[in-house]
């Protein structure tokens, strides 16, 4: 089993990917809520020209600049059963859109996993690929980012059609 992180530059901060054989299991942003520091979890340092770091660099950086909306990368969450299905539920949601905790806890079958499905969603391990900042309060409010609110912000903001609109005129 080998395990080895990089720190990646973005617009909000360093991120840290992590990969274990092969596949990322982490994208954590500096200061997070529920940022796992511990080597056994980050692993040595890695080298960003190996894969899947050189992929994730690059889809990163074109996924902050808006030319790419949909991430290809070798996932490998680590989470319970009920984490899995949230987080599987999160990558299905489309580049500019948003999903309610609550429309998630339907799609789980259970509307009343509303508060569940938040757990879950603060604890996702890999964060702007796996796009949890796309969940919202029911009434469209902001609530709840392990990121942080500015962070949620900037990438809903980034997503938002008219604003990929207004710049493919261009």
């Amino acid at each position: 089993m080998s395990r080895a992180h990089v720190v990646l530059p973005s617009p909000i901060g360093d991120l840290t990917v992590v990969a274990e054989d092969g596949a990322i299991t982490h994208v954590l942003m500096d200061a997070a809520k529920y940022r796992p520091d511990a080597p056994e979890v980050l692993g040595e340092p890695g080298d960003a020209a190996d894969e899947p770091f050189a992929a994730a660099s690059v889809q990163l950086a074109a996924y902050f600049t808006g030319a790419l909306t949909r991430f290809d990368l070798p996932l490998a969450p680590r989470g319970d059963a009920f984490h899995q299905r949230v987080w599987a539920l999160l990558r299905e949601i489309p580049y500019g859109e948003t999903r309610s905790y609550g429309d998630l806890a339907r799609a789980l079958g259970d509307r009343n996993l509303a508060q569940a499905v938040g757990t879950a969603n603060g604890r996702n391990p890999i964060a702007v690929v796996v796009p949890c900042h796309r969940v919202i309060g029911t009434d469209g409010s902001l609530v709840g980012y392990a990121g942080g609110l500015d962070r949620k912000r900037y990438l809903l903001a980034l997503e938002e059609p008219a604003a990929a609109e207004v710049g493919r005129l261009f």
